[in-house]
């Protein structure tokens, strides 16, 4: 059997694992994957991080629950601490390359990716401190002046952490750490990482070990920056006006939308609450828009809303009665308004798309 297709194999066999439940049997199936002759490495990021994708895919298309994700992502998150711990993990975990950090953007939640990353270094000589999800960035500051790592892997997967990520790349910069970016926040290729002064951008665990072995750029602390250095159109303040206001948009946002939609006050409690979220996300992702000055931010982010709302019954162009009804309250910021535009305009051309014929699977 080559090994693509008893990788494959493989992958079939701990996704049903997964899926059922079956913790015990997920970590039998990579142990006898590794008695197979499976590397451990391989068993990470072409199996393990490929069920850990498909998990994320079938709850997008409604096919699993948001409990079954979460149980099926525990179980990968301990299947990858049963390879760590393993007893005969062997001497390639000493630690001989140097020390890093690797950490998750204050405020990020999705740690899976940025554990693989410390899994894949370790394995390839590092010694990892793995500070796991959410690092607070004067905690993240605190804990380089401790331990001096030759650099800071940063993982985000949110967009609209983007300028949290930001701040703590400046600060881990003024206290003379580099910073590797990565994750899908920052973009394709890398673009949010490198606008937001990044040293690095790595596009997986193996583009990470790669740059860290070819070596970073260590920053000069004494050349400190100020975030307008980076991104020199938020001197027109619309980023902190919508951020600072959210709270009054999304009330505001919402009832508008019932004057619209008399119907909407019929909405239980529940489905209140769930509208007031989907209007407050549109705020976050446009803010961050704003903040990074890309409208690919923010029509992504509506474009992938309108394949889950479809995928649960939901009609994805209610959403533009929301960018209409934001477009009101916010008609004397232009870039704002552009982005409301953009985002209308992107939700309408995909409905108009569907309505002629099957598209591409956007799935990924």
């Amino acid at each position: 059997m080559s090994l693509p297709t008893q990788v494959s194999r493989i992958e079939d066999r701990l996704w049903q694992a997964v899926v059922n439940g079956d913790e015990h049997s997920a970590v039998g199936i990579v142990y006898g994957a590794l008695a197979e002759g499976v590397d451990e490495e391989t068993l990470l990021l072409d199996v393990i991080a490929r069920v850990q994708e498909k998990i994320g895919t079938e709850w997008a298309a409604n096919r699993i629950s948001v409990a079954q994700e979460h149980a099926a992502t525990a179980i990968n998150e301990r299947v990858v601490a049963a390879l760590a711990h393993r007893q005969d993990g062997g001497p390639h975990r000493r630690g001989h390359r140097g020390r890093v950090t690797v950490g998750c953007v204050d405020g990020e939640w999705h740690a899976f990716p940025a554990r693989l990353v410390a899994e894949i270094l370790r394995l390839r000589g590092w010694q990892v401190d793995y500070l796991g999800a959410q690092t607070p960035t004067p905690h993240l500051v605190a804990h380089l002046h401790h331990t001096n790592p030759r650099a800071v892997l940063l993982s985000g997967s949110i967009p609209t952490h983007l300028p949290t990520a930001h701040a703590a790349i400046t600060a881990c910069q003024a206290v003379g750490v580099p910073v590797l970016a990565g994750g899908r926040a920052f973009g394709p290729q890398g673009r949010y990482a490198f606008a937001l002064g990044a040293d690095r951008w790595a596009a997986d665990a193996r583009g990470a070990a790669v740059a860290l072995e070819a070596g970073l750029p260590h920053p000069d602390p004494a050349a400190a920056r100020q975030i307008v250095d980076d991104l020199p159109h938020l001197a027109d303040q619309e980023y902190t006006m919508v951020v600072r206001s959210r709270g009054t948009l999304v009330k505001q946002t919402l009832r508008d939308l019932e004057n619209r939609f008399p119907a909407l006050r019929a909405y239980s409690d529940e489905q209140r609450e769930r509208t007031a979220e989907d209007i407050a996300h549109i705020v976050d992702f446009l803010g961050t828009a704003l903040y990074v000055d890309d409208a690919e931010v923010f029509t992504g982010f509506l474009l992938w809303t309108a394949e889950i709302l479809e995928a649960r019954n939901v009609p994805a162009l209610s959403l533009v009665s929301g960018l209409d009804a934001l477009s009101d309250r916010l008609r004397d910021f232009p870039r704002t308004l552009k982005l409301l535009s953009a985002g209308a305009t992107a939700l309408l051309e995909r409905a108009h798309s569907s309505a002629h014929g099957p598209g591409p699977d956007l799935h990924v």
